[in-house]
């Protein structure tokens, strides 16, 4: 869809930004603006966004109620940077977030305000884990995405994301099976216990354990409750802390506003970011148990813990969606519609298979050279769509959760016609 004009406007970016871009290179509009689930192009051109930001903008593009609010304080020259200070858009963010989120579920935590992104709130989580149990491995688990900082990059599996680190420093993870990573012939549950009760195993006493829910990047593999249940009580077995990174499943991404809600399980430490903030901008938070919060001050700080502006929009996102039942009763509806949607798209793929849960779902078509087909192919029709997993092999749909059902049903139909054209060539291109 982008035109040679684009390709102009786009030089610049070629001749002066770092190799390291990654997105760009398989959508190369040159984005002007967006509203809600649509974005547009320097050309005019209408594009619907299933990524979000890759889960930042849970709530769509420049959200009226969050942009005035943000306006309004901008006008009035609120403040727009205090480091850890006290101010009102911060105490307004903190009891929104106590009475609308932590009250109602029956939770208890401190809230620590980190640096921007989310590895750096896994940064903090490892760091006080290892401070309170005076041990360092962490154990983290196949298929882990939990920041590209040398300590988050270290528990984290990809080896593309390993290797631009030179692999230097590296350590102090042990890498075990996340649920089913094996197959479903081996209990990873039974192997991690086994490992950590045998004193000749080899794997050194851990300080923590770090999960996700549902792991995003490493391509949609979602744990069971029982999985989760599992690791918790291990966890508590040996001394160790239980973190679940919930930075990209959270924010009602799986339904509920964190990922862990039904399971039955209250993590000791819960890193948050992507859409903490409302509306894309950067925040991070470290949810602590108030008796592991053993910091000094200053122990773990940073000049951006605590983005103010965000403070504003991130307080309007919890009173809106928030506040009652409504938005998760939605959710629970959009993720019955992307469910039969991805059913349709499986079955366009002999051995495809669904992923992941909520609004966070996916199609393993077996291949990340046919996903990154029907993902190119999608983009060319006006679908923004990327894919995940060990091989890139899962077409990943992360769409606002406001997106409407006519607007859904508008770019299922995208990628179920993406998904014809890539299969027919691979047919063609196999005879």
């Amino acid at each position: 869809m982008p035109t040679d004009k684009s390709a102009d406007k786009t030089a610049i970016f070629q001749r002066r930004e770092s190799e390291a871009r990654s997105y760009c290179r398989g959508m190369p509009a040159m984005f002007t603006r967006a509203q809600g689930s649509e974005m547009f192009d320097a050309d005019g051109n209408r594009y619907i966004d299933f990524l979000a930001g890759c889960s930042s903008l849970n709530y769509g593009h420049n959200d009226p109620d969050m942009k005035a609010a943000l306006i309004d304080h901008i006008g009035n020259d609120g403040i727009a940077h205090a480091l850890d200070m006290h101010t009102e858009p911060k105490a307004a963010f903190l009891d929104a977030f106590e009475r609308i989120i932590l009250e109602p579920r029956g939770l208890d935590y401190k809230v620590m305000m980190t640096g921007p992104t989310g590895t750096n709130a896994v940064e903090s989580a490892m760091k006080l884990a290892r401070k309170i149990t005076g041990r360092k491995n962490i154990i983290a688990f196949t298929n882990g995405f939990h920041g590209m900082t040398m300590g988050a990059l270290a528990a984290t599996g990809n080896a593309g994301k390993r290797g631009g680190s030179g692999m230097s420093a590296l350590d102090g993870v042990t890498h075990m099976p996340y649920e089913g990573a094996f197959g479903d012939d081996i209990d990873s549950l039974a192997l991690i216990e086994q490992m950590l009760d045998n004193p000749s195993s080899g794997v050194d006493a851990p300080a923590a354990f770090l999960i996700e829910p549902v792991q995003g990047e490493g391509g949609l593999n979602a744990a069971s409750a029982e999985f989760m249940q599992g690791i918790a009580r291990i966890a508590k077995k040996h001394g160790a802390l239980f973190i679940v990174d919930d930075i990209q499943a959270g924010c009602g991404r799986t339904g509920t506003f964190f990922s862990f809600e039904e399971m039955g399980i209250e993590p000791d430490l819960v890193p948050l970011a992507k859409s903490f903030g409302g509306m894309g901008l950067p925040f991070a938070a470290l949810l602590i148990r108030p008796e592991h919060d053993i910091w000094k001050p200053a122990e773990h700080n940073g000049t951006f813990r605590g983005n103010t502006h965000a403070f504003i929009t991130a307080r309007i996102a919890l009173e809106k969606f928030w506040a009652d039942d409504a938005f998760q009763k939605e959710l629970a509806e959009k993720s019955v519609m992307l469910t039969t949607a991805l059913q349709q798209v499986a079955e366009l793929i002999p051995g495809a298979t669904l992923k992941g849960r909520g609004l966070m779902q996916g199609v393993d078509v077996g291949s990340g050279e046919l996903a990154g087909d029907i993902c190119a192919r999608a983009f060319d029709k006006g679908l923004v769509i990327e894919t995940s997993g060990a091989h890139d092999e899962v077409v990943k749909v992360l769409a606002p959760l406001t997106t409407s059902p006519a607007l859904f049903r508008e770019g299922f139909d995208i990628l179920l016609d993406a998904t014809r054209e890539a299969t027919t060539n691979m047919k063609i291109a196999a005879e």
